[in-house]
């Protein structure tokens, strides 16, 4: 059992409960496990970086958003003119991205970036927008994210098995089977590293194998001369630019996660090497594994059948593949679980470099004495979680989590220029052209006002609310540090007791 000292920052094994002094021993008041400090390690390599990239892109969005990206588009061929955009969009983006995670160097992703961009500029206001970007990652936007994801799983897993189910106990069975879902990968993500990057490299295996089944499916149909649907070309394509601004949120959120190897770069082997070259293998194949289905998909069901089927693949399986349809709902299931999985993973991290600096709780930045996991924020996170898939949305959280993604993706890339600006002399083991960041922020303009332009719906206004409740968040127990000491200290003590978690070394390799 862990026991919590008063007075002192650090928590020590009791004498009674200890582990053997070769095991477990203290230096500097910092626990240390078989004689090193206790943080997190390097385990990712270039396969599973790349892995990483592929869980959390392959997810619910391709099999979701191609409704909704055709619905907004209007035509079959600007659907696919949108796949195709957003996945170039997203290339640029992630390739931005790996000049920010091999020059900073820390996990955490944007919260890392604005952090070493304008921490310093002004006491006040330098912190903001890393602790702003904290704020909505940890408590909304991704515990909301993985939420649609596990939903998705679940809507999935239990089609084949409740066909005939009345729609409230269907909805009941969908939210019952997320939940256990979600508490099956917090285990994963808490219990070990190598633990999940096993899991993750056989999902990835599995999702994309899933994807060429759909890809097949549609060359065979092809093949037949079955291209009525494709013929249509630009017949209802949309000219609003707020419609496409729409069709393009759809298309980048099944696209979103070009970002997570940068989330988690203190745990890549050769982050200067690895984060763009997996970039640079993962976000190509997966922009042509997406196109490619969406092609299968139009080929095989009309603009009809598209908006309105609840689950695209599997109307698509059923239609083409026959008695081997049940491969498509198996295959689409193992992507979402892995994905979320990803994702939660992703955002604990974020959430544990965040409570480093003093922009989270304390306690979420310990570590698992034996484990090496960021035990206490996984478990938030999954609690987080849990509440969006009692009360969420799916339709209205992809529109609601795409706006703020693509706020913090523009900031990103000032980040990039001010750090061009400010840090010149430091290495640059990969440097991406200028024009690029240049062109991605005017992407995040466009896609952060328009859509606010042409449907001003009340959950733009949420999110703005959002951002100024951070804004208060930030300025009474961040900036005046009015915080519960005493409140604190009996949850940091719960937590401890719990997780069996201790605070990390104060240096990261």
């Amino acid at each position: 059992m862990l026991t919590y000292v008063e007075g002192q920052s650090n928590q020590k094994m009791s004498a009674q409960d200890a582990e053997p002094a070769e095991k477990y021993e203290t230096a500097n008041g910092v626990a240390s496990a078989c004689g090193s400090t206790v943080k997190l390690r390097r385990e990712l390599g270039l396969f599973s970086a790349v892995n990483l990239i592929l869980g959390v892109m392959i997810g619910s969005g391709i099999f979701v958003s191609p409704a909704s990206a055709l619905e907004y588009s209007g035509s079959v061929a600007m659907c696919l003119i949108i796949w195709t955009v957003s996945g170039i969009i997203s290339l640029l983006g992630a390739l931005s991205f790996a000049e920010l995670g091999t020059v900073v160097g820390k996990s955490g992703a944007e919260y890392a970036y604005f952090q070493e961009a304008f921490g310093k500029i002004h006491k006040f206001w330098g912190p903001l927008p890393s602790f702003s970007c904290a704020w909505i990652y940890v408590v909304i936007l991704r515990p909301a994210e993985v939420a649609i994801v596990v939903m998705t799983f679940a809507e999935y897993a239990i089609q084949p098995f409740t066909p005939d189910l009345q729609a409230d106990y269907k909805d009941k069975a969908i939210k019952l089977t997320s939940l256990a879902a979600l508490f099956i990968m917090t285990y994963i993500n808490i219990t070990s590293v190598k633990l999940f990057v096993k899991v993750q490299n056989i999902f990835g295996v599995c999702k994309v194998f899933a994807c060429l089944i759909v890809i097949g499916g549609g060359i065979y149909e092809i093949a037949k001369g079955n291209t009525e649907n494709l013929d249509k070309g630009f017949e209802g394509s949309t000219t609003s630019p707020g419609g496409i601004a729409l069709a393009l949120y759809s298309g980048l959120w099944a696209y979103d996660g070009w970002n997570s190897v940068t989330v988690v770069t203190e745990e890549i082997i050769n982050p200067g090497v690895n984060v763009p070259l997996s970039i640079s293998i993962a976000v190509p194949l997966i922009t042509a594994l997406y196109v490619f289905m969406n092609v299968a998909y139009m080929t095989v069901l009309s603009y009809a059948e598209m908006t309105s089927v609840p689950a695209v693949a599997v109307a698509f399986g059923t239609r083409v593949l026959g008695p081997a349809s049940f491969l498509i709902p198996l295959g689409v299931a193992i992507a979402t679980f892995g994905c979320a999985m990803s994702v939660q993973f992703g955002v604990t991290r974020v959430c544990y470099t965040a409570a480093r600096s003093g922009h989270m709780l304390e306690v979420f930045s310990y570590v698992n004495l034996k484990r090496l996991t960021p035990a206490p924020a996984v478990a938030f996170q999954a609690f987080l979680t849990s509440i969006f898939i009692s009360v969420g949305n799916i339709k209205t959280l992809i529109e609601f989590a795409s706006w703020f993604l693509w706020f913090f993706y523009g900031l990103a890339m000032v980040a990039l220029l001010v750090l061009r600006k400010t840090q010149a002399d430091k290495p640059r083991p990969y440097r991406v052209p200028t024009p690029i960041p240049c062109f991605v922020l005017l992407v995040a303009i466009f896609l952060s006002i328009l859509p606010i332009v042409h449907d001003p719906s009340i959950k733009y206004l949420m999110a703005v609310g959002f951002i100024v409740l951070g804004f208060i968040v930030y300025t009474i127990f961040v900036y005046y540090k009015k915080t519960p000491t005493t409140l604190l200290r009996k949850f940091t003590f719960i937590t401890q007791v719990l997780f069996e978690s201790v605070p990390p070394s104060k240096e990261q390799d």
